[in-house]
This record gives structure tokens, sequence and C-alpha cells, in this order.
């Protein structure tokens, strides 16, 4: 498959996504009112839909037909993701995403923790919908994904975070989303469990990759990242380039990396930029990226030549391009 055609496939998926979102806020906003209405606003505000689309490209590798069947489920990672958007910009005090003001800026922390909270309830009830090996799937991400999030917290500033610390808060934040969400869909096409297995694995990789390439383009600064330059440096994340550089670098270089850590402010980019290169730590994560990749990839061998592979393959592409 062409790569112009293959955008504009995924386009397409996700203008069919966004119309089903759109439909469904509508109808909630005229039972539940000022809750849909605003929690509608944050889902509806853009992004990717990266997660639903890995779900309906699932589902259609696996030999699902009508795409109707997951649509549910796929709509499901999307509400859950949002509200997990939103109750971690008011754990970050951030104003801003996408470009546009954060609920808790909008209507308050109070409001903004029930809106989260509605969305969690929506995503629910539509993967609910489902037989109990597919809920299963989905009820274990979403534990995973908090208790990933306490992880994040208790690491904040935490200088003596180790890698396997952070992947394991990527596993569970960022790549179990993904990789339950290819499983679930696969899991709906009645697809073998070897195969489901290989889709979660797929979903694993891919989602390892894409958190490590916003890990780079939070220290770089990108305009996609709809977030400030440094964002995750000022709230304390310990993203992976910060955490090879401390292991590897020495002496007053190591103590002034943790310097810069404990008290960044935009001056100090250059120097924070110059410590992260002497120390190879963003080549180091532009090698991993390509290694989970390259995994990623190798997880689809299994499966027949088809367009949804080829699909997947170029979300893969699209990842690495990302911070190329």
């Amino acid at each position: 498959m062409e790569d112009n055609t293959a955008l504009d496939y995924l386009e397409d998926l996700r203008d069919l996504i966004n119309a089903n979102l759109e439909a469904m806020i509508e109808e909630q906003c005229a039972i539940y009112g000022e809750v849909a209405e605003l929690s509608g606003k944050i889902l509806l505000a853009g992004g990717k839909r990266l997660r639903p689309i890995l779900s309906l490209l699932s589902y259609q590798l696996s030999g699902g037909e009508n795409i109707d069947e997951v649509m549910p489920l796929a709509l499901a990672s999307e509400f859950i993701h949002t509200a997990t958007l939103i109750h971690d910009d008011i754990n970050d005090e951030s104003l801003t995403r996408r470009g546009q003001s954060t609920l808790h800026a909008l209507v308050g922390q109070p409001k903004a923790i029930i809106g989260g909270d509605w969305l969690f309830v929506q995503g629910f009830g539509l993967g609910g919908k489902y037989r109990e090996e597919i809920v299963e799937v989905m009820a274990s991400y979403s534990s995973r994904l908090a208790s990933a999030e306490f992880s994040q917290l208790d690491h904040v500033l935490d200088l003596s975070t180790s890698p396997e610390d952070y992947l394991e808060i990527v596993k569970g934040k960022t790549a179990g989303p993904f990789a339950a969400g290819c499983k679930g869909a696969a899991l709906v096409a009645n697809a073998s469990q070897d195969r489901c297995e290989e889709l979660f694995k797929f979903g694993m990789e891919l989602g390892i990759a894409f958190q490590l390439v916003d890990d780079l383009l939070d220290i770089r600064g990108d305009e996609r990242m709809g977030k400030p330059r440094g964002s995750d440096v000022y709230e304390g994340k310990m993203t992976l380039p910060l955490i090879h550089a401390l292991t590897l670098l020495h002496g007053e270089q190591r103590v002034r990396l943790a310097e810069l850590i404990r008290n960044f402010d935009d001056s100090l980019f250059d120097e924070l930029i110059s410590l992260l290169e002497h120390a190879e730590s963003l080549r180091y994560s532009e090698i991993l990226i390509d290694n989970h990749l390259e995994r990623a990839i190798s997880h689809l061998d299994n499966f027949e030549d088809c367009d949804a592979k080829q699909l997947l393959k170029h979300v893969v592409r699209m990842v690495q391009n990302r911070h190329s």
C-alpha cells in the first residue's frame, strides 16, 4: 500500500471515530447536561485517535468484517485515555493541552475530577458491552494504568529511578492501553489465542516506542506535543534520557545535572541538552525506539499480508518518523 493511500485511509478512520464520538457526546449532553458538555469538549478537542485506530486495524487483521462490532471498544479506549489526561493535567497543574485550556483551568479542580470520572464511566460502559474475557482485558489494563500513575508520582524528582522503574511505568501507563486495545479487538474478531497474544505484544512494543518518542520531543521541543517544551522536566518526571544520563555521568557533570533537574527553568535548556548529548542519552533513546519498533513489526510476521497489516506497519513508521 502506497504511503499516500495509507494516510488517506487512516484519515478516513480518524474521521469515522470522530463522527462516532461527536454523536455520542451530543446524545449524552441531552441526558447529563454540563458534565457531558464540558468533558465532551475535552474529548473532542483533537488528538491522533491512535488507540481506537489500532483497535479497528487489529480487528480487521484478525478477520473481523463488521467494524460496527468493534467500534464501542475502540471508542472506549479514547474515553478512558481522555479521562486520564484530565486527571494528569490536574496533578501536573497544566493550564493548556492541545492548544486549549485544560478542564480544571476552565471550571476548577472539583468539577474537572468529576468530569474525568464521567469519561471513565462512559468508557467502561462501552467496553462492558462485550463478553467477560474482553471486559477482563479492559479492566486489567485500566487497573495497571492507575498503578503506574501511582508509581510515577512516587518517582517525581527521584534521581535514583532506574531504567527498570521507568519501563514498568511506561508499560502500565502508555503501552498497556495500546496492547490491551489490540488484543481486545482481536478477541472481538474471535481470533486464536496465539494471534491475540501477538497483537498484544505488538501493541506493547509500539506503546513503549511511542512514549520514548514523547520523552525525546518533550526535551527537544515539538509543536505536535500540544504542551510547552520541557513540561516533563518542569514536573520532575524521570524520563529515560534523564535516567540514562544520571547513570552515565560522573563527578561534577552528574552533580550539575541533578541540580538542573531539581531547579529547572527555560534558561537551562542548552546546558541540559549539552549534558544529555555528552552522555549520548538522546542517541540511546533513539536506538531503543528503533529496537522496540522493529520488535513490534516482528509480531505481525505470522499474519497474512493484507491492507490492515500494511496499515499497522504504516502506523509504526509514523511513530518512527516523529523523532526523525
